[in-house]
């Protein structure tokens, strides 16, 4: 679909800044995909939560392709929050079964999301009405979030901390990169991007790179995820470095959430 189709298709459903809630949010087509994350045996740990919009006529629209256009009308808040809140009623559903309930789950947090005012508040609010236990939560950034008032930043990832949540670095290496701020940063994962993982067997610097934050990640008491894990040749490559948490592919590819239960309950049965 070309950015022209998208935009007519975007306000058919009345996705504006004025009525969002009554707009997609409203109708149901905003669906969640879970992708797994397993440990080095490959046992699930959890899953990233990945938003798509189930179109009624074009299906499944990638989040690149109307995650702009919601930026530019100022909706990335309240889808954030939908998010979220979608997130957390998934993990209190969880705790509730005894197969599921150690599982964790990772949500991607845009810059414009994280910057606003009240994001700490609404946080603190979503986890409180819908019972989910925050140390099953955990808050993937970008580099990008850092360019913005760093105090500002780690004061709210602090405030969060302490109530449970965790943090994880996205995309680690591919943006601003300073350790400077990294050693304030109340932080329990870096996330290896799925970039330098696509030619890690055949690109040297690629490797190289895995490899620092990899013992980045170790001497700071980090954890450490690869993302786009494609092959076992990369996994088994990953591991000789020293990484120990996957994702990718190779482990299972983005799934609505039944189907995603589906697979854990059969293991377990």
């Amino acid at each position: 679909m070309n950015a022209a189709g998208t935009q007519v298709e975007w306000n058919a459903v009345s996705l504006n800044q004025s009525n969002a809630v009554s707009g997609t949010l409203a109708l149901g087509q905003f669906v969640l995909h879970y992708q797994s994350q397993v440990d080095s045996v490959g046992q699930v740990l959890g899953a990233e939560v990945l938003l798509r919009w189930l179109h009624p006529q074009r299906g499944l629209i990638a989040p690149g392709q109307f995650i702009p256009l919601a930026e530019e009308a100022g909706l990335i808040a309240p889808i954030g929050n939908w998010v979220l809140e979608t997130t957390c009623l998934q993990l209190a559903s969880w705790a509730m079964q005894p197969t599921l309930s150690g599982l964790t789950l990772s949500v991607n947090v845009s810059s414009h999301q994280f910057h606003q005012p009240d994001f700490v508040e609404r946080v603190s609010q979503i986890l409180v009405q819908t019972g989910a236990d925050p140390e099953r939560l955990r808050l993937e950034l970008t580099e990008s979030i850092m360019v913005r008032d760093v105090d500002d930043v780690v004061a709210k990832m602090s405030a969060l901390r302490r109530q449970g949540v965790g943090f994880s670095l996205d995309d680690f290496g591919t943006g601003y990169s300073s350790l400077a701020y990294l050693k304030r940063m109340p932080i329990d994962q870096l996330k290896i991007d799925q970039g330098f993982v696509r030619d890690i067997l055949t690109d040297h610097n690629d490797a190289a790179i895995a490899r620092m934050v990899i013992v980045l990640a170790e001497s700071m008491g980090l954890s450490v995820i690869a993302e786009g894990v494609e092959t076992q040749q990369q996994r088994d490559c990953l591991a000789a470095l020293g990484c120990q948490e996957y994702q990718g592919y190779l482990f299972g590819r983005p799934v609505p959430v039944k189907d995603f239960e589906a697979v854990l309950l059969r293991a377990a049965a």
